[in-house]
């Protein structure tokens, strides 16, 4: 083999090293076309969906003869919701299964994008924090907590960020236990103090495995809240019987990216180095841009060598900044995200990577779907069929399961964009019944996921941050009272298991019997990672991962596949991310990696 040699700087070429000179220089900047983009600003990635120029635009300025357009679009919202409410009267919901509530909250989301001038983000962040004060699902205890920031020597892209922080630095976030759970603990705890083997001693170790949920919420990472989202967070705890650490993130776009991530790291990391509770004790949760985080602090803790959780559960995951999947388009009309213009100052992209969208766009920790997926924990990832992100979730379970990761993917029938939080949705409920059987029967098939021993100081620790005067107690109508009022404490430990159940009912029978889903057949749990993949679309492994059914009554759950996912009508295939088109092809070609199981509503 020959080496080319390239002349030194300022060496000239001679007559014989001339067709060398030329040779090299075509060379360089082949190679330098291929990489300049990641080092120049203002150089676009091969064929990006979105321009790197995309920076936050200011707020238009309303003057006050503009004040008639909330006028106008109260009217013509008005008008159009009473167009949907009479169509659904008369000829039917626009989604089979839609009650009236789902139509009008799809009315009145719908087309919301166009009118961002007459909003901004702190009327939405207000707006959002009401949630907090909406009727919550019953039978659970929240604390607020709020610990320091301190250094723990990050690596990686969080390297830079760790060495500014001097621990004076504040996060919040609130534990969330179920009162059956609380009340098994409580139980629990008083057994092994009465284990004394005398005056003066410890009480006896106890073989406790529990698990526990840290939990991340979504809002495309610059509205949102622990207290806004505890219609998740507190069914979440219910059924998985586990306590839940929902975190409080900084958000966006007081800070940018990898801000965030550095919150979902201190938050892991904390619960992991702090109060001890073993990594495979540890389940990551998110919805929307929470399950994308999720994702990214799964990278992120694979990529520098951390301690991996036990598994995950994701709903609607927001895998993909670019917005290239056809169903953006496609389900716009029926989904409850409000679809804004790149230009648009409230583009959560653009506030969420700030200038540095160029830079970001595509990097794993902001949209995991470009990323490396392998040795990724098991994940349980639920999307709707009727929601802007259908396609870039089907396309990441399919390609997580290339990479050899245990992915079991959920299709909603009629389902919008984290369906679980609406609780009068049927799906809501089945949702929340399969992150129980995914923590209780699929997760212990997996021995390197199995929870371990917590230790008795990690057990007091948590206690101490739980039981506190700062907790709160949501009762059966899902009125928080303080657990320091008078009278709540002494209720609450005499709670009787028929006191304590989920908010989320159970699966009735026709005949009216409550029914669990039956235990599940396992295959072989564990695969083999394919050692050729390299690139993004690794070799197809034979067979599929998908081997956890529940029978729901009275719903169909079919083993199958989702909609084939395509890229946006708006732009050619050839401009597309060559990692989308890839995907997809790869998908249309040899059929999806994993089977997807879709669960139908019965037919009336």
């Amino acid at each position: 083999m020959s080496f080319i040699s390239s002349p030194r700087i300022g060496e000239t070429c001679n007559s014989s090293c001339a067709t060398h000179c030329i040779i090299h220089e075509a060379a360089r900047k082949q190679i330098h076309a291929l990489i300049d983009h990641y080092a120049t600003p203002g150089v676009a990635p091969p064929s990006a969906r979105m321009s790197p120029r995309l920076k936050i635009q200011d707020k238009p300025s309303l003057r006050l003869w503009d004040w008639w357009k909330y006028g106008w679009f109260v009217a013509t919202k008005a008008t159009q919701m009473t167009g949907d409410v009479l169509t659904h009267a008369f000829w039917g919901p626009r989604k089979k299964s839609w009650g009236i509530e789902m139509t009008l909250i799809s009315g009145l989301m719908r087309g919301a994008g166009r009118h961002t001038a007459l909003m901004d983000l702190p009327s939405i962040r207000l707006f959002m924090g009401l949630g907090g004060l909406a009727p919550l699902p019953s039978d659970a205890l929240v604390t607020p907590v709020t610990f320091r920031v301190r250094k723990r020597r990050l690596r990686g892209i969080l390297a830079d960020f760790d060495g500014k922080e001097t621990g004076r630095r504040e996060l919040s976030g609130e534990w969330v236990v179920a009162k059956k759970t609380w009340h098994r603990l409580q139980s629990e705890w008083k057994a092994s103090q009465n284990s004394r083997k005398g005056p003066g001693q410890s009480p006896r170790p106890g073989k406790k495995t529990e698990r526990v949920v840290l939990y991340i919420h979504g809002g495309a990472y610059y509205v949102g809240s622990p207290a806004s989202q505890r219609q998740i967070s507190v069914p979440l705890a219910q059924h998985t019987d586990a306590r839940v650490f929902a975190l409080d993130y900084r958000l966006a776009p007081e800070s940018q990216f990898p801000g965030p991530l550095h919150d979902a790291v201190s938050g892991y990391l904390r619960l992991v180095e702090d109060l001890n509770i073993p990594p495979s004790n540890i389940i990551i949760s998110g919805d929307s841009a929470g399950g994308g985080l999720s994702l990214a602090l799964l990278l992120y803790l694979r990529d520098n060598d951390y301690p991996m959780p036990g598994g995950a559960i994701l709903m609607s995951p927001w895998v993909d900044l670019t917005m290239s999947c056809e169903s953006w388009d496609s389900n716009a009309g029926f989904d409850v995200i409000p679809v804004f213009s790149p230009a648009d100052y409230m583009n959560p992209v653009a506030q969420y990577l700030g200038p540095q969208v160029e830079r970001y766009l595509t990097h794993p920790y902001a949209s995991p779907l470009f990323g490396d997926l392998r040795g990724l924990p098991p994940l349980l990832i639920q999307s709707g069929d009727s929601e802007v992100l259908r396609d870039e979730i089907t396309l990441f379970a399919h390609k997580a399961t290339l990479a050899g990761v245990e992915v079991r993917h959920e299709l909603y029938e009629d389902a919008v964009h984290v369906f679980q939080l609406f609780p009068f949705l049927e799906s809501c409920a089945r949702a929340f019944m399969s992150m129980d059987v995914f923590v209780h029967q699929i997760l212990p098939n997996f021995e390197s996921r199995s929870p371990q021993v917590i230790a008795t100081n990690a057990e007091e620790v948590m206690a101490v941050e739980i039981n506190n005067d700062n907790a709160v107690v949501l009762d059966c109508e899902g009125i928080a009272t303080p657990i320091a009022t008078e009278g709540i404490k002494e209720k609450l430990e005499h709670c009787s298991d028929e006191d304590c159940t989920p908010s989320t009912p159970p699966l009735v029978s026709k005949d009216g019997t409550k029914r669990r889903p039956p235990p599940l057949s396992l295959n072989k749990p564990a695969s083999q990672r394919p050692k050729s993949f390299h690139g993004t679309v690794p070799e197809k492994r034979n067979g599929n991962t998908a081997r956890y059914i529940i029978p729901h009554p009275e719903w169909e759950s079919v083993p199958g596949q989702a909609p084939s996912p395509s890229l946006r009508r708006s732009f050619k295939r050839t401009n597309s991310y060559t990692d989308i088109s890839r995907l997809i092809e790869n998908w249309t070609h040899s059929g999806p990696a994993n089977q997807t199981l879709v669960y139908k509503h019965p037919e009336p």
